[in-house]
């Protein structure tokens, strides 16, 4: 049998774990701090529900349950016979924004309006693993249900570089966008409405492919060779300011809802982090329908959180619109960044291991019960070989030892 985890997935040392329990610890107290209330859903989820979720390419992610019994005997042999039967009729959620909008469209009734959730949770996509991406990880997210207001982006954004500002991620720049704004430049280039989403899932693979993967992947996928060399010069310009996307508009409502909402962050951020419009921002998900926002760690690089809104999702369950939008932090970006630079948990206790003979573990509970004020302390039953054991304590970071029947002294153990 195999002792390794499976491929994408990770066991934990106590001492990592410490580490992902502190930052966890971290935001969840910044989040319970702005008003927001936590839940927790199923990892599993309808597929039904999973496959109209607008997930873009998550959803070719997705780990599936296949049915069990006499339904998994019946779906193959249609699948065989006909080869239109779905063998899975479950899955694992690929993030936590689906599970969400079932659990409100199911308890809407006794939630307050607008309802300000927290999740931090696992999620799970079948990635090509990776430094920093993995096929379970953890997501930590804020929404804000029931509410049209720019507001709630706002206090989103504001919130979640809180909690970043909580951990010790001090120099970020948050990058925001609107997909309306992205989908009228879209259709200036020359693409049709019904072409949007394919543009918007492959222009977000700019920071990865480049503006010439980009074109390369929109001719291939058959668009109009016009239309893609406009498009890749209008969002090449730098920089691209609201005021060029703004000639492009009609409707000018979504560039002043991205220009108020970062004049307030403006007025809110005490010169602690930037934020900027950025017209390459998509964010891959199909069911974002206004504001976007990332993230960007200037430290480290790449994206240490994202989110928007998503105002139709809701609908698909009970038939009617509900606006929502929503922020996630990048929890294993940051556990990797903070690891890197080897991080040590601020006002820890130390670790103090109180060695006892086997006869007298009564005095020894009460020993380490005295010093529990000052230390996170651990019972070790006395062996012979005591130097062996002082190395396996100080590899596991013990500061010391107290040695019942030797010594009424802590025995250093650090170097």
């Amino acid at each position: 049998m195999k002792t390794t985890p499976v491929k994408g997935t990770n066991d934990y040392l106590p001492s990592q774990t410490k580490l992902r329990d502190y930052v966890q610890r971290k935001i969840l107290e910044v989040y319970e701090s702005c008003g927001f209330e936590r839940i927790t859903t199923p990892v599993i989820e309808d597929m039904e529900n999973l496959n109209k979720s607008e997930g873009g390419d998550n959803l070719n992610l997705m780990f599936k349950i296949m049915k069990r019994g006499d339904k998994l005997t019946e779906a193959l042999e249609e699948y065989k016979a006909n080869g239109k039967e779905d063998i899975a009729d479950l899955g694992l959620r690929y993030d936590l924004t689906l599970p969400l909008t079932r659990f409100y469209a199911n308890n809407r009734n006794t939630l307050a309006s607008p309802f300000k959730v927290i999740q931090i949770d696992r999620s799970f996509r079948a990635e090509r693993p990776q430094r920093g991406r993995l096929r379970e990880f953890i997501q930590c997210d804020i929404d804000i249900l029931g509410s049209t207001s720019k507001n709630c982006e706002v206090e989103l954004i504001d919130t979640t570089a809180k909690a970043l500002l909580n951990i010790g991620i001090n120099n970020f720049k948050i990058r925001i966008n609107d997909r309306r704004i992205l989908k009228n430049l879209i259709l200036a280039a020359g693409f049709k409405a019904e072409d949007s989403d394919s543009v918007c899932i492959s222009f977000d693979k700019a920071d990865k492919i480049g503006f010439d993967g980009v074109k390369a992947e929109l001719l291939e996928k058959g668009f109009a060779a016009a239309a893609c060399e406009k498009f890749i010069e209008m969002m090449s310009k730098k920089p691209f300011t609201l005021a060029d996307a703004a000639e492009y508009l009609e409707d000018k409502e979504p560039i002043e809802s991205v220009g108020s909402i970062i004049d307030k962050i403006n007025a809110l951020n005490n010169g602690k982090y930037e934020i900027e419009y950025d017209c390459s921002l998509v964010r891959g998900q199909g069911y974002y329908t206004g504001t976007v926002f990332e993230i960007e760690s200037l430290d480290f690089g790449g994206t240490v959180g994202g989110g928007g809104r998503y105002d139709n999702l809701i609908g698909k369950f009970i038939g009617e619109e509900v606006p929502a939008v929503g922020f996630s932090i990048g929890f294993e970006r940051i556990v990797c960044i903070l690891n890197d630079n080897n991080f040590r948990i601020p006002d820890s206790k130390k670790k103090l291991a109180v060695i006892y003979p086997a006869d007298d573990v009564v005095n020894a509970i009460k020993i380490a019960d005295e010093y529990r004020k000052e230390y996170d302390v651990t019972l070790v039953e006395k062996i012979k070989k005591l130097g062996k054991l002082f190395g396996k304590l100080e590899e596991a970071g013990y500061y010391g030892c107290r040695i019942i029947d030797e010594s009424e002294e802590i025995k250093v153990l650090e170097k």
